[in-house]
């Protein structure tokens, strides 16, 4: 009872801050906006297919996990603003739960990529792409788990680095080859058999096919529950993972 308070303390708090500085869910979302009305055209011939609702229903659910992967993986930059203003520490002397700490800021950011995916959604709809609602609810909740991964590892990196100056470029580093190894922009079924092998292990490119499944109105294909598993697996070592990091920090 005390760890669901405290995080809904948390939470509303970076929510309400969110709300009050809403220039970075606008930010978030135009860079997918921006490959919909310039990228998303051309798939049309290079993916061969006959309208542009199945380019998009293609399109859409990798950009949906664009926005779950680099908005949460980057949430570690505010932490080392408040660790700089010292309130990190000042929430040394309070009771409050140190898991709670982690997971009030998680779940602010889970919100908000699921908040940024409904427009993304909603946008398509003038492409004529239509989803079931049911499947439409897994494919968020896939997207949840990945957010709520992807913070807390950022923030468990940001209270060990501590700056900026090395905290972009390891991000970088670890951003591009996700991205490249996950079919986002482009299905790997084209891609040569070593591509193909090594984005096997890229626990990405199984939730990008889950939520291109569910988005062609398939929830019993083996890849949906197969990236589910995987990803709360991975999501429940990371939070624990980053919960120690937090406690380390916050004594």
């Amino acid at each position: 009872m005390k760890l669901a308070r405290d995080t809904w303390l948390i939470f509303a708090h970076h929510l309400k801050l969110l709300i009050r500085n809403p220039i970075w869910v606008a930010i978030g979302i135009i860079q997918p906006l921006f490959y919909m009305l310039l990228f998303g055209p051309l798939l049309k011939p290079a993916l061969q297919v006959q309208t542009d609702a199945d380019a998009y229903r293609i399109f859409v659910p990798g950009l949906l996990v664009l926005l779950a992967l680099f908005g949460p993986m980057f949430a570690g930059f505010g932490l080392i603003a408040e660790l700089r203003a010292g309130v990190i520490e000042r929430s040394r002397v309070t009771p409050v739960s140190r898991l709670a700490l982690l997971l009030g800021r998680s779940l602010r950011d889970v919100v908000s990529v699921v908040f940024q995916a409904a427009i993304i959604t909603v946008l398509a709809l003038f492409w004529d792409l239509t989803v079931p609602l049911t499947d439409l609810l897994l494919a968020y909740a896939l997207l949840s788990f990945v957010a709520l991964m992807l913070s807390a590892a950022s923030y468990a990196i940001a209270l060990k680095v501590r700056t900026e100056d090395a905290m972009a470029p390891l991000l970088n580093m670890i951003a591009q080859p996700v991205l490249l190894l996950s079919g986002i922009l482009l299905p790997l079924t084209a891609a040569p058999d070593w591509l193909k092998t090594i984005a096997d292990w890229n626990p990405f490119a199984w939730v990008v096919d889950a939520v291109r499944e569910l988005f062609a109105s398939n929830p019993g294909a083996a890849v949906v529950w197969q990236s589910l598993l995987i990803i709360a697996a991975l999501t429940a070592l990371t939070v624990i993972w980053a919960a120690r990091a937090f406690a380390r920090s916050v004594r």
